[in-house]
């Protein structure tokens, strides 16, 4: 193994704020409803004060690296005022500098109890907006758990660029209970039109844990969701859009953040289950924290738990699985710098993947072929 150079390897952050208005059904994220849908000021202070003493314990990883992009999840990641924001980014600030045009991206819900004036958020510094609109039909947001409605959601995205975003994520979902294709293309043309530069459109997986795998919806047939599938990206294409990775869409700059996850970048991680991956000389960790926000506040400064270097059996699949989400994937010299190992221990593998026309015949790059992207997950398996 080559010895890992840190500083070529850009340096994102993940703050996680763990607390919503309430548990959508489908959800399997760490998220906690708080007491009476509003997230009191000394709590918040707590976990802003405990975000920082967190912050204070992973300085080191930085290794002279200034931060490339900030991320804040949830939960609802809103529902933290834009005061509190804007304290936080200067005490992190103060400990590890921000690049000059830092992306950073606040998740929000469009209901307007569960957030300040965006112009706020845009003051403190954030720049970037996800907001979780799910879908544009007032049935399926019920069904869902959601606490918006239909003009909340539309009502959201504009006061977002009134209030000088320019750039706004839609996240939404497809394949939801009962949808029929003309539902499913309505949501895709209501967030267009409506304004969204980025869009997230992922389909409805039914995961362990959540109501919905206790009490299984009615969902599309697979002939319906391949349908809206289909007809989806050739609308989205037909508009401008540009698919880049598996459910993400841009008119606009990709997510800086997101793209450093693919491209097996580093990321520091605070807040209480967030997960974090950091370079050092001797090889790559990934680390987590501490799930429950009770838990979490009663050890600052926060524990790194299961600090594991990854090891050379896995690091196939560690970088692939993340690099060939993208379409264009990635370059190949990325996998030595970013790994420590060379790329020729794979040659065999890449070999075989590239005769069948799963993977990209350009050496240069480690990207799959259109057929490959259909069956990905089977493309990812055969590096485990």
């Amino acid at each position: 193994m080559a010895e890992l150079n840190p500083a070529l390897i850009p340096l994102s952050l993940y703050i996680h704020m763990p607390w919503c208005v309430r548990k959508c059904p489908y959800c399997d994220f760490n998220s906690h409803a708080v007491p009476d849908g509003k997230l009191s000021l000394d709590l918040e202070r707590e976990y802003l004060h405990a975000l920082v003493e967190d912050f204070k314990t992973q300085v080191d990883f930085a290794q002279g690296r200034s931060i490339h992009s900030v991320f804040i999840g949830g939960g609802t990641p809103s529902l933290i005022s834009a005061a509190g924001y804007q304290w936080l980014f200067t005490e992190l600030k103060a400990l590890i500098p921000f690049e000059e045009n830092c992306e950073i991206t606040l998740e929000a819900n469009p209901g307007t109890v569960e957030h300040d004036p965006f112009a706020g958020y845009l003051a403190a510094g954030i720049n970037r907006l996800s907001i979780g609109v799910q879908s544009f039909n007032t049935e399926h947001l019920k069904k869902l758990g959601r606490i918006h409605s239909n003009e909340d959601a539309i009502s959201a995205i504009g006061l977002a660029r009134d209030a000088g975003f320019q750039r706004i994520n839609v996240d939404l979902m497809h394949g939801l209970p009962e949808q029929t294709l003309e539902q499913a293309l309505n949501d895709l043309k209501l967030a267009v039109e409506n304004g969204a530069t980025h869009i997230s459109w992922y389909q409805l997986t039914i995961e362990p844990n959540t109501v919905f795998f206790r009490t299984q919806p009615i969902l599309p047939v697979d002939e319906v969701l391949e349908e809206i599938q289909e007809q989806g990206e050739a609308y989205l294409k037909a508009n401008g859009f540009i698919n880049y990775e598996v459910s993400a869409w841009r008119k606009e700059l990709p997510s800086a953040h997101n793209l450093n996850y693919w491209q097996f970048g580093d990321y520091l991680a605070i807040g209480a289950g967030a997960h974090g991956k950091v370079t050092q000389p001797d090889g790559v960790y990934r680390f987590q924290k501490t799930r429950l926000p009770k838990d979490y506040l009663a050890k600052v400064p926060a524990e790194h738990l299961q600090f594991k270097r990854i090891e050379v059996a896995d690091m196939p699949f560690e970088f692939m699985m993340n690099a060939l989400r993208l379409n264009e994937g990635v370059e190949a010299k990325l996998y030595l710098e970013r790994t420590g190992y060379s790329l020729d221990t794979l040659n065999e593998l890449l070999t075989s993947l590239r005769q069948r026309q799963l993977m990209v015949e350009d050496t240069e790059r480690l990207a799959c072929t259109e057929q490959g992207h259909i069956f990905l997950n089977s493309v990812l398996e055969e590096y485990l």
